[in-house]
């Protein structure tokens, strides 16, 4: 069997920005590591906006989009770098504010409650839910998945549904790799629940991303015009090539501690069908 092509490793985005009307850009891993920013990401990003390109910025924060503002702020990261925010919070609060009044156990940490702001969604406990919304771990400090398994192996019993509000399994915060809400929901999963997602790499968010484009643009752009950019093999990656559109790996320590070269990328996408289209030591113009 022959070889799929190798992934091309280039230096920079700028060559590339006519081919593209917008870029579908992450977050944490690309533009910041949750304690410092990237400066020639953010450079990249208004690079690319000022030769008329749109910058959507989609996360997987479970959160909606304010509280990604206001870390923005704490960060330095001014709005002339993106057009906007989208998070999988967004996503999550739109898919619960059509159920009003089901009983929901929150599985997170107290700083995700602003999902559950103005809707009428009662938070109740394990044996009075008949519906799980997972944001996170309830001390991602301290807790990993196994901590939850006798937790979550009496809601399968009964049944109850999860909805996650953060794919990513992991994150790096500043050096640090911490369990995300994704964690949760596959050993939900492998414990026999039933999961439903709200972000990357699931087609809702996407579906969501080129609605704005549409919006910004005047005009929903054709997929091979937008580039997802990120460092989720699982999540950025994934969730671009399912939809069908150009994609662009960045790597972090999430899933790579090494050079990036063709060997490293050869072990991170074995599969030619979820190869991204070109990959980049970082994002930079």
């Amino acid at each position: 069997m022959q070889a799929p092509p190798e992934i091309p490793i280039i230096p920079s985005v700028a060559p590339l920005a006519s081919r593209f009307d917008a870029w579908i850009c992450d977050i944490w891993g690309v533009l910041h590591n949750g304690v410092a920013t990237y400066p020639k990401a953010l450079d990249a990003c208004r690079r690319f906006r000022a030769s008329g390109g749109t910058v959507i910025l989609v996360s997987n924060a479970p959160r909606p989009n304010s509280s990604v503002l206001r870390q923005f702020e704490t960060l330095g990261i001014a709005p002339d770098a993106y057009d906007l925010i989208l998070t999988s919070g967004d996503v999550t609060r739109a898919m619960i504010e059509k159920m009003p009044g089901t009983p929901t156990l929150h599985i997170g940490p107290e700083r995700d409650l602003a999902l559950f702001d103005g809707l009428d969604l009662p938070r109740v406990t394990d044996d009075e839910a008949t519906f799980v919304l997972c944001s996170g771990l309830y001390d991602d400090t301290t807790e990993t998945p196994d901590h939850y398994t006798e937790h979550l192996t009496r809601l399968v019993k009964r049944r109850v549904p999860m909805l996650c509000a953060n794919p990513d399994i992991k994150v790096d915060r500043g050096g640090t790799i911490v369990y995300c809400a994704g964690a949760i929901a596959a050993r939900y999963a492998e414990l026999g629940g039933l999961v439903t997602y709200a972000g990357k790499p699931h087609a809702p968010i996407y579906d969501r991303a080129f609605d704005e484009i549409g919006k910004i643009r005047g005009t929903r752009p054709e997929k091979d015009r937008v580039l997802a950019i990120g460092d989720g093999v699982h999540t950025d990656i994934e969730g671009g090539v399912a939809y069908g559109i150009p994609s662009l790996y960045v790597p972090s320590a999430i899933h790579l501690d090494s050079p990036l070269d063709t060997a490293a990328l050869a072990r991170l996408f074995p599969e030619a069908a979820m190869r991204p289209t070109f990959a980049s030591p970082a994002l930079a113009w």
